[in-house]
């Protein structure tokens, strides 16, 4: 039932966002315009979007891939490890399911981090796809960097709105931006605030909070910030002073704030008096690499814990007592600063990752922003 509930909200509210960009969405097979060439040669895995499956950000496999609770990849954009062209998303660091489109934020791959890309191979798009992989809106443009209109440097996440706007963590500008459809910046952070003390420094995300203020996982200065849309800070969130290095920030259903404290390899709750109330380190096995960096954490509705575990090449599902109740991904095998359990394959996660750097749960949006009003959390 829960899966109907989800389909049904997600196709009304889909046929009202592709009536804006003249995609034809059907409830039989999500099919394309007509006039495109994959209408005649490509249909859709029937496990597709379904509920519980979760969709990767496989960064340094240049792709974005959906499977099954057994790992099974039933979808997937993005043509691989070796390919650095605009087809790919490349170095993709964040995605989420919006319906059954896809947004995606592809920051590139820096110099000297990967051998397949030594000089390194930038991207600087955060884009939307239909289910057959078509880009329809597109923000930024591949291989340029700037600030200026239409242009980003280094996006590392971006969150769909419930009034159709995007919100963009523009990292390497140092900012948070909202755009709408037109690409037009309609609100940013830090915006009219000029402290010096309340600026970012290499921000990682951005949600959009119940209440209408924005949570910044403020990356470079170890805190998450909530603003105001007057852009005021009015909480800040470092667990007591010992977060270092920030990649992701949610706000729980219990009022807690979840962190993903990248430096110290650990996953922390804490609550609105930013007091330590769970924890977990992704680097107590002995074959986790030194530093595995975790990048996200998400919180589900089952009260299991989601957590892109970056360097050590999985993605992993926990329970409460830190047990791991699921992974995706190879084992680990240690060694180096990403690890000797890379892999790739068109099949199943269990071929490898390549440092995944955020995983969510199709139809779970709990602690995350909804993209619909009507959406199941």
């Amino acid at each position: 039932m829960k899966t109907l509930t989800l389909f049904a909200n997600s196709l009304r509210a889909l046929r009202r966002l592709g009536g804006v960009f003249g995609v034809a969405i059907t409830a039989g097979a999500f099919l394309p315009p007509v006039n495109t060439a994959t209408a005649q040669s490509v249909r859709l895995s029937p496990e597709f979007n379904q509920a519980g499956n979760v969709l990767i950000a496989d960064q340094f496999n240049n792709r974005v891939i959906e499977a099954d609770v057994s790992g099974r990849i039933v979808w997937s954009y993005g043509l691989g490890p070796n390919d650095f062209s605009a087809k790919s998303i490349v170095g993709v660091n964040d995605a989420q399911r919006v319906g059954s489109f896809t947004l995606m934020a592809g920051t590139g791959t820096p110099p000297g981090v990967i051998p397949q890309s030594p000089n390194g191979a930038p991207d600087n798009r955060v884009i939307l796809v239909e289910p057959f992989g078509r880009i329809i809106w597109q923000y930024g443009k591949f291989g340029q960097s700037g600030d200026g209109p239409d242009l980003l440097n280094t996006p590392v996440q971006c969150t769909f709105l419930p009034d159709l706007h995007i919100l963009i963590t523009d990292q390497a500008n140092n900012r948070i931006i909202e755009v709408n459809l037109a690409k037009q910046i309609v609100w940013s952070y830090p915006g009219v605030n000029t402290n010096a003390s309340d600026q970012l420094s290499g921000p990682n995300s951005a949600e959009l909070l119940e209440n209408g203020h924005i949570l910044i996982s403020d990356q470079g200065n170890n805190r998450a910030l909530e603003v105001t849309r007057a852009d005021v800070i009015v909480k800040t969130f470092t667990a007591g002073g010992t977060v270092q290095t920030l990649a992701f920030s949610s706000r729980l259903e219990n009022g807690d704030t979840l962190l993903t404290d990248a430096g110290n390899a650990r996953i922390v709750e804490v609550n609105a008096n930013d007091q330590v109330v769970w924890q977990y380190f992704t680097a107590t096995d002995p074959l986790s690499v030194a530093s595995p960096l975790p990048t996200r954490a998400v919180r589900l509705r089952d009260g299991t814990t989601l957590i892109s575990d970056q360097f050590n090449n999985r993605v992993i599902r926990i329970n409460m007592l830190g047990q791991i109740l699921a992974t995706f991904g190879l084992p680990l095998a240690g060694g180096g600063a990403i690890g000797n359990n890379v892999g790739y394959g068109l099949h199943s996660t269990q071929q490898g990752l390549y440092s995944p750097y955020d995983a969510k749960i199709v139809g779970d949006y709990t602690g995350l922003t909804p993209p619909f009003p009507r959406f199941e959390k």
